[in-house]
Parts: C-alpha cells; sequence; structure tokens
C-alpha cells in the first residue's frame, strides 16, 4: 500500500496513524496538492489527499473510505472502531466533527491565503463554526470518564480529534484559546506525547 500526502494534513496523517498502530506496512510519498498535482490527479482526480494506492493497482479515496478499507485488513478485535450500534454512532459522530473542525480549519486558511481581499462574511462563518466544534468536543470530552474517546483503548476518534487540533492550531495560531478547552488540551498533549504522533508528524508547510 501507498498512501500519498503530506503529513501536515490531518486527514493524511490520521491515515499514517492508523497504519502504524495496525501494523500494517506501508509506504508514504509526501505528495503536495500543489506540487505534485499532475502526477496526484493520474491516480486520483480530485486531486486531494489522502490518496492511497493499492498493491492490485486500485485507488481509494478520502479518508473515511481508506479507514474503512484498512480496518477491514484486521481481525475485528483489532479494530479501532466499535463494530456496530449506539457505540459506534457514538464514534462516528465524533469522528464527524473532529473532520468537519479541520475541513472548516483548510477552508479558512485558503480563503485567507489565497484571496486579496477575503471575504469577511466567509471568514467569519468558517470561525463560528470552528468555535462551535470546538465547544461541542469540549463538553462531550469532558463529560467521558474512560482513558480515551470512546473507551479504554485507542481509536480512530481519539485520532481524528487530536489530529485535526494539531491542523487547525498549526495553520491558525492562536485560533483556538485552549485556556477555555481544558479537555481538549489534555486530550492533544496526550496523544501527542504518544510515540506514534511524534513518528507520522510533519509540521506545517503553506502552499506556494
Amino acid at each position: 500500500m501507498i498512501l500519498i500526502g503530506q503529513y501536515d494534513s490531518s486527514f493524511v496523517r490520521r491515515v499514517g496513524i492508523a497504519l502504524t498502530l495496525y501494523g500494517l506496512p506501508f509506504e508514504h510519498r509526501p505528495w503536495s496538492t500543489f506540487g505534485d498535482a499532475d502526477r496526484l490527479r493520474a491516480l486520483n482526480p480530485l486531486t486531494r489527499v489522502p490518496t492511497m494506492a493499492l498493491d492490485d493497482g486500485s485507488v481509494v479515496l478520502d479518508s473515511f473510505s481508506i479507514i474503512d478499507h484498512i480496518d477491514s485488513l484486521v481481525t475485528p478485535s483489532a479494530r479501532m472502531m466499535p463494530a456496530e450500534g449506539p457505540a459506534r454512532r457514538d464514534a462516528m459522530r465524533v469522528i464527524a466533527l473532529a473532520t468537519g473542525l479541520a475541513d472548516k480549519a483548510v477552508a479558512l486558511f485558503y480563503e485567507m491565503r489565497l484571496h486579496e481581499t477575503p471575504s469577511q462574511i466567509w471568514s467569519n462563518r468558517c470561525r463560528t463554526q470552528i468555535a462551535a466544534t470546538l465547544a461541542a468536543l469540549e463538553a462531550d470530552r469532558a463529560g467521558r470518564v474512560t482513558d480515551f474517546w470512546c473507551g479504554p483503548a485507542i481509536g480512530h476518534a481519539d485520532i481524528a480529534v487530536a489530529c485535526a487540533l494539531r491542523h487547525t492550531n498549526d495553520t491558525h495560531a492562536g485560533l483556538i484559546e485552549w485556556d477555555a478547552y481544558p479537555a481538549l488540551a489534555a486530550h492533544s498533549q496526550r496523544m501527542e506525547a504518544m510515540d506514534v504522533f511524534r513518528q507520522i508528524f510533519q509540521s506545517f508547510i503553506p502552499p506556494s
């Protein structure tokens, strides 16, 4: 398997962390959606990352689809996702909030970076969505007593939230006022201290 994309993307990073925790061998190609757009487009017409090229020549697109695929490669008991029922819906809701947070951070960055005169309406909307999502995640995490988000072991929800928080903080310095989100701050610090998070990491590189 070949994972394509840079680890400063929270979506690429969460896949790389999951692969590593599962012990699944893979090659990493840190292609940029800007600098490597032509060769990325040959595999993914959306020119987005993560993109995963499989050994049989097929290609899997989007982090949700890639995570679903790699989950199928390990035993059910090893999967970092509840199999069914309310527990699965709960984890999926947290992951959706986390990836939505990351999406809004990306949208805000491009608005501020690529437009000579950013739209104040759109920028404010993104900031409002980010703040509301942070508040929802903070309340959710503060209300849990388990070591990890959905139980006693690390799961995809833990990874998705931590990666989204790191990406948002790195791309928008000062946007997250950590004192207002003590549960998220503790979660982020705990995840980032793990060896796998230190290994699967790249400092943010603004597109040029």
